[in-house]
């Protein structure tokens, strides 16, 4: 009997070997996922807090804290069983959405852009709803967008770490899945709450009395995040506004290569090299820079195609569904 339980005791640890091999793999897997959606998680840090700006400092936490809670909703509930299931019975449609999405973040870039340039122009080819705006609705409007934004930039982030894990068996493939979806909402949610509260911890820092030098120092570090946020915010919300249009055309170009559609892919590369070439040092960083900006400029055409195909013919024919339909009624 002692001789079974040994055995029996044997065969546990064995499993709880493989078992500890297994997390380690999924956790090497996840953090090699991760780093290869780096880009995509720089700019959905860069994004989310344009959403929280104009709110009074009490609903900033719980505007992010919302964010963040549908954001792993849109991870874990929808993309993680959806980008498993299409990739295993539909793996041809998985391109085809990516390319939505992408031209999703071309639009919503460019409309940015759009506002800015012309602020009363920017959203007249949107159907907007009757009924006064209050603040509860201004904020629910914000977290819902920020959410569709996410959304998209999540998307990109499941695929780019799926097709990490492409070979691996199909838990495998959730669990790495899970574990980036999870670890990558804690770190650009924490990071955004960091940002948006910056300014008021700065003020508590500001206000220290101590006379030594610890005290002088976290003064001083208090009145320049006080002073420096504001211009921080709004620089980091350019960025963002950029990095949408950025990564959507970065989006089309690279799925456009999947349908043996190489020609903008390569004369963006091409242009790139050649302005890299006469730099000996910076090249690689050079050349980046220029592939960036083209890829830009790809995203802000889609999404002028975009607005204006909103403008002229989704709307219209919304409108006209629209009140066939009241008129039927």
């Amino acid at each position: 009997m002692s001789i079974g339980l040994l055995g029996l005791l044997d065969d546990v640890a064995a499993i709880a070997k493989v078992a500890a091999a297994s997390l380690d793999d999924v956790a090497a897997q996840a953090t090699k996922a991760g780093a290869k959606a780096a880009a995509v998680v720089i700019d959905d840090t860069a994004v989310t807090p344009r959403y929280v700006f104009g709110f009074s400092a009490d609903r900033e936490l719980p505007i992010v804290a919302k964010i963040a809670a549908g954001s792993l909703r849109n991870k874990l509930f929808i993309l993680l069983p959806a980008t498993l299931a299409i990739s295993y019975f539909l793996p041809r449609t998985l391109t085809p959405l990516l390319m939505l999405g992408g031209i999703y973040l071309c639009y919503e870039g460019t409309e940015k852009v759009l506002e800015a340039i012309f602020p009363h122009k920017a959203h007249d080819h949107e159907h907007h709803g009757d009924g006064a705006i209050t603040a509860r609705s201004l904020e629910n409007e914000k977290v819902a967008g920020a959410i569709r934004t996410d959304f998209i930039l999540s998307a990109e982030i499941m695929a780019i770490t799926l097709g990490s894990v492409a070979n691996a068996d199909l838990w495998m493939q959730a669990l790495v899945l899970s574990l980036v979806g999870v670890g990558i909402t804690v770190a650009v949610y924490g990071l955004v709450a960091l940002i948006v509260k910056a300014d008021d911890i700065g003020v508590v820092l500001a206000s220290q009395h101590d006379n030594s030098v610890t005290g002088a120092v976290s003064r001083s570090l208090g009145r320049g995040l006080v002073l420096g946020m504001p211009g921080f915010l709004t620089f980091l919300g350019v960025v963002g506004t950029a990095a949408m249009i950025w990564v959507g055309g970065s989006i089309i170009v690279h799925s456009l290569e999947t349908y043996d559609l190489h020609f903008v892919a390569h004369a963006i590369s091409s242009v790139a090299e050649v302005a890299a070439r006469p730099l000996p040092v910076g090249a690689i960083v050079t050349q980046w820079v220029v592939e960036t900006l083209f890829a830009g400029t790809v995203g802000l055409l889609i999404g002028a195609i975009s607005i204006a195909a909103i403008g002229f013919a989704i709307t219209p024919a919304w409108k006209l569904a629209r009140r066939a339909w009241d008129e039927r009624s």
